[in-house]
């Protein structure tokens, strides 16, 4: 890796550190670097609060270094007010002497007006540094940004002989504790968790974090027909849930009703998401509603746990194809990710 290089890794490092806290935003890190020395850096760190550039420069202890000083932003800096002042004002305001980016910001409010707005004021600057990297991190940023819509995961755990659930529907503990955990971490860093009526009928599961430490996801739940039993843990009202169906629209605190349209069901949910800022879900069943999503094909990352235990019969695994993308054992269980062909 190049300086310029490992100090943006550096910046990325830091933006990880957003991952479940500053949604809508992106995760955003920043570095300041003087004669090849860090002076400074910071990270956005929740939504509502200071952004990275200005938790960096609040870091530093000597100001009138950073005249002299380049800055490395894993995103272009704001360039418009939203819950807090234009970063780049603050970076032209210090007479910051360059500026690297890794990924231009295709927010239509943010485009290329922060990079013009440093350039007019007569700051260096470079893009495209491990971009990447950058897009990797913020994708969930990226594609509710370009394709107006959240990012979607599909998670499913299923037995070797292929079935996610017994023929009574019953599929709790395919998967060791390991890998029950590590799903409770990744609902902390997603928006939303989604489930269909039969599991959530079957299964009342909480959707909420309990063997990890972190934020508790919006709960989804799609009941066409409203036949849910009322008294199920989605419907608690412990946090907000989204129910979706074609009878009603209702709204309660941290419970909502939202009638789509039949004909077009599963592309109205998606765009009602969108509408309503969540950047991304993960699907986690049952087997009809992940097959609704790849069929429809909206979907973005597949995550397949693979348990050694057989069921002989049962309800059968979804059907898709993807290309596989990475894969780790977490004792006995075989992960897989995969994306869309």
């Amino acid at each position: 890796m190049t300086p310029d290089e490992l100090f943006m890794q550096r910046a990325l490092e830091l933006a990880r550190l957003g991952i479940g806290h500053v949604s809508p935003n992106p995760r955003v890190g920043c570095v300041i670097v003087h004669d090849n020395k860090i002076i400074g850096e910071g990270w956005h760190k929740k939504f509502g609060d200071a952004h990275a550039e200005v938790n960096a420069i609040e870091s530093v202890e000597n100001k009138s270094l950073l005249k002299e000083s380049t800055v490395y932003v894993n995103l272009e800096p704001c360039s418009h007010f939203g819950k807090t002042p234009p970063c780049t004002d603050l970076l032209v305001k210090h007479q910051v002497k360059k500026v690297l980016i890794a990924n231009v910001d295709t927010n239509p409010q943010v485009s290329g007006n922060g990079i013009k707005k440093l350039k007019e004021a007569g700051i260096e600057l470079v893009t495209g540094v491990l971009e990447k990297e950058g897009r990797e991190l913020n994708k969930r940023f990226f594609t509710f940004a370009e394709k107006r819509k959240p990012y979607i995961i599909l998670k499913w755990a299923q037995t070797s002989d292929g079935f996610v659930a017994q023929k009574n529907f019953g599929s709790k503990w395919i998967s060791n504790e390991f890998s029950r955990q590590l799903v409770h971490q990744w609902r902390t860093e997603e928006d939303a968790v989604l489930v269909g009526t039969r599991t959530a009928s079957h299964d009342n599961p909480l959707l909420t974090v309990r063997d990890w430490s972190g934020r508790n996801p919006t709960r989804i739940v799609i009941d066409r027909f409203l036949r849910l039993n009322s008294h199920l843990h989605l419907f608690d009202k412990k946090t907000k849930t989204i129910c979706y169906n074609v009878l009603r629209h209702e709204e309660h605190v941290d419970l909502l009703f939202v009638r789509l349209d039949e004909n077009n069901f599963i592309g109205d949910l998606v765009n009602d998401l969108q509408g309503q800022k969540i950047q991304s879900v993960i699907i986690e069943g049952g087997a009809q509603t992940l097959q609704l999503f790849i069929d429809a094909k909206l979907w973005d990352q597949a995550r397949v746990f693979t348990s050694s235990r057989t069921f002989g019969d049962g309800i059968k695994a979804p059907v898709f194809h993807g290309i596989l993308t990475s894969e780790q054992f977490i004792q006995s269980d075989r992960l897989e990710f995969f994306s869309p062909l």
